[in-house]
């Protein structure tokens, strides 16, 4: 079952360099996120800090290896070995990428270390539904499917991306993990001549043609401009029009649990609980003002921010 938004609170992706800061001063957080796959041996040190972790505050389990959109389906080995992870930790949620990673080569199936993007095509939605209805059948709960960041596009298309997950949702009853950073890398790369307003139209459109409650985490996230692209490298802190597009989210989606998503570059603990302590601020606003939060001054830093996105 996908959480209730009625109770939505922020998170932080829980890394090892804060272990030891986590433990120690018990923050007041919603839940804490953790990548699946850097939990799976049940008998190392991470699976006990995890187990330790788990006893005082929800978890989000976050994977990078299922590659949903690999028309040559699950790897059941990887599938197995998530699912005796979901029954150790019991998480809150389940979520991977809306990407492939296995083909076929030479005979045998090739696993690539990328989330590599997909069409939004008829097949490609077709191998989506089975392997994530196989996913929730083995699992016996709903997953979240999380929109990716891409670099590239596809001349092929049958539905627009908002489309798509809309009808993965309506067909398999999985959620969707809203990653608006994703959304903001996306436009800057495709040249938006205003990126907040094309991010806008993106979550307008999936309001208008999703299943309700579809929606069922957001991540937030910084990025770097290197070489003339925006990296989606989660780096930095979460970025004014990002920001400002997490409100329009809320606006057209309601308070959802929403994590701070930082890998790279990783700041100094309080830095993280600062930003996750702002869009806890936005999630209380909203669920108290009807969808309807403006953002604080505080948020991202140095000004203010306008009420509206558009």
């Amino acid at each position: 079952m996908l959480t209730s938004i009625a109770h939505a609170s922020a998170g932080i992706g829980l890394r090892q360099p804060h272990y030891r800061d986590f433990r120690a001063r018990h923050p007041d957080l919603g839940f804490v996120e953790v990548h699946s796959e850097n939990f799976f041996n049940p008998h190392d040190a991470a699976a006990q800090v995890l187990a330790a972790v788990r006893q005082r505050v929800p978890v989000s389990l976050h994977g990078v290896g299922l590659a949903l959109g690999s028309a040559c389906g699950i790897d059941a080995t990887h599938l197995e070995r998530l699912a005796a992870l979901v029954d150790r930790i019991d998480p809150v949620r389940v979520s991977d990428h809306a990407c492939f990673a296995r083909a076929p080569l030479s005979g045998a199936v090739v696993h690539a270390n990328d989330l590599l993007p997909v069409a939004f095509t008829r097949p490609s939605l077709a191998a989506f539904c089975a392997n994530v209805q196989q996913v929730q059948d083995r699992l016996r709960r709903t997953m979240l499917v999380e929109n990716l960041s891409s670099y590239l596009d596809f001349a092929a298309r049958d539905f627009s991306e908002p489309e798509f997950f809309a009808e993965l949702g309506r067909r398999t009853g999985c959620g969707l993990l809203l990653d608006v950073n994703n959304l903001m890398v996306n436009a800057m790369n495709a040249g938006e001549p205003d990126p907040l307003r094309a991010v806008c139209a993106w979550l307008d459109a999936l309001a208008e043609t999703a299943p309700q409650g579809l929606v069922g985490e957001i991540h937030l996230a910084g990025h770097s401009e290197q070489d003339g692209l925006t990296i989606d490298d989660h780096s930095r802190p979460v970025s004014l029009p990002v920001w400002m597009a997490y409100v329009h989210a809320l606006r057209r989606f309601g308070p959802v649990p929403t994590l701070i998503e930082w890998d790279a570059d990783l700041p100094e603990f309080n830095v993280l609980l600062g930003e996750a302590e702002q869009a806890q601020a936005l999630l209380d606003e909203a669920a108290v003002s009807g969808g309807q939060p403006h953002v604080a001054p505080q948020a991202a830093g140095a000004q203010a921010m306008p009420a509206g996105c558009l």
